[in-house]
């Protein structure tokens, strides 16, 4: 019997099995990005303009966050489906190559950033008074682009060997040495923004160093060998045809951050930019649980279609919809009955608060239908189908959000249209994408 096998025993176990240490995970993960900004919000006098410039790196970040997945996330289908029917060799040569992207795209990323962050943040929204804080926090950042890419990217194939344990101390082990250097460079050293990136470059650079030993260890079942990390034509050709959906989907949402930071900059000032940081860090919050699900079903549902147990798949799928809709449900509540709590966790600066309290309740309105969203998108790329992928990545960011961002405030709603623009999509392209999932999939299994 092979090892990890999941085409035997119970689906929902499985993923369960997966998405609970994958979520605990992606919770630590979390404090990578979120713990700066709540110690950020509570430096006192310019408090807010700080947590500003944070918000106008987060571009930066997300398109880096972008060739990740391109390169890391986009062979993971790919050596689920081989590892599912056999083809241990190919699946081996599939990571090796993916290890290889991810390097050389971090060494080109890393330089490119620091040519152009200046003229690139200016570009998207930063004042005089934020580039400041924003250029202090990329420069740091920036030197560790290598240890974030390759946690994130290689951290996925320890998970889809069925070791997700492993892959949770991964984010763990660098986290925690996150919050504990957070509060001693930015209060202790009085370092402010840049401790926040130094922190967070040490901590992603263990991580990293913990990733590729144990994938270059004995315990990997399809082990990081030397000779793999290279470059194969075909490879790289199929890991770019199914990454480019996981691509589009972070540079989509590069594509929202950019506009909305230079249509809020424009319509209400540095304020509402700071607005948009807090709203989008209590999304990143209320996603997690989701995005664990999701997360844990991908290998389970990609090694089931690799064994042709499409009985399996098909449970796999029922199951991150039905669950992903009660936990979304759920957290729409909690946000509109307790926006201020959810506000005030990142920021108590009073005039942030006020306003923010009624942007948090648009901006979340509707939350639910990001679970037909996650369903579907998630069917997609599992298996290995990168045309719906793409397709339903665009329509709801490319197509939907980004021209309401840039429309609507000029349609009277002001700086409310921004923060609109997101729930409109989330019904549209929600609905959409599931319902193109149901009747194409379901045919083919």
């Amino acid at each position: 019997m092979r090892k990890n096998d999941f085409s035997r025993g119970s689906v929902y176990r499985h993923i369960i099995a997966q998405a609970i240490p994958l979520t605990m995970a992606q919770l630590v993960h979390l404090l990578y990005n979120v713990v700066d900004r709540v110690y950020i919000g509570r430096l006192g006098d310019g408090s807010g303009i700080a947590l500003t410039g944070i918000g106008l790196a987060f571009p930066v970040i997300t398109l880096i966050m972008a060739f990740t997945a391109l390169f890391g996330n986009g062979g993971l289908p790919l050596f689920s489906i081989e590892r599912g029917a056999g083809n241990d060799d190919r699946a081996g040569r599939i990571l090796g190559n993916s290890a290889f992207l991810l390097v050389s795209s971090a060494v080109i990323l890393t330089a490119l950033g620091y040519i152009f962050s200046t003229p690139i943040l200016y570009a998207f929204g930063a004042s005089d008074s934020s580039i400041i804080y924003a250029s202090e926090y990329l420069r740091i950042y920036l030197a560790g682009t290598i240890f974030s890419m390759l946690t994130t990217g290689l951290n996925g194939y320890i998970n889809a060997q069925g070791f997700p344990k492993i892959g949770m101390l991964s984010i763990i082990i660098g986290a925690v040495i996150n919050i504990v250097l957070d509060p001693i460079f930015i209060f202790a050293l009085d370092m402010g923004v840049s401790g926040a990136a130094l922190a967070t470059v040490i901590s992603q650079a263990v991580s990293a160093f913990w990733v590729v030993s144990f994938l270059a260890g004995k315990r990997a079942i399809i082990p990081l060998v030397i000779k793999n990390i290279r470059a194969d034509l075909e490879i790289t050709k199929s890991i770019l045809r199914l990454g480019t959906a996981n691509f589009i989907m972070q540079g989509t949402n590069f594509l929202v951050q950019v506009s909305c930071n230079t249509t809020l900059q424009h319509f209400g000032g540095d304020v509402y930019v700071g607005i948009m940081t807090v709203l989008n860090s209590v999304r990143e919050m209320l996603m997690l649980p989701v995005n664990g699900i999701v997360s844990g079903s991908q290998p389970v549902i990609s090694y089931n279609y690799g064994a042709r147990e499409n009985k399996r798949v098909k449970e796999g799928i029922t199951f991150n919809t039905v669950v992903g809709a009660v936990y979304t449900l759920i957290a729409w509540g909690l946000v509109f009955f307790f926006p201020t709590f959810w506000f005030r966790i990142f920021s108590d600066d009073l005039t942030m608060v006020t306003q923010g309290v009624e942007m948090l309740k648009i901006y979340f309105f509707g939350f639910v239908f990001m679970a037909l969203q996650f369903a579907g998108q998630s069917t997609f790329q599992a298996l290995g189908d990168a045309k719906h992928a793409i397709t339903f990545s665009l329509l709801r960011k490319v197509v939907i959000v980004v021209p309401l961002t840039l429309l609507l405030p000029y349609m009277g709603l002001g700086v409310h249209g921004v923060f609109l623009a997101e729930p409109i999509s989330n019904v549209i392209g929600g609905i959409c994408c599931y319902m193109t999932m149901r009747f194409t999939v379901y045919r083919k299994l």
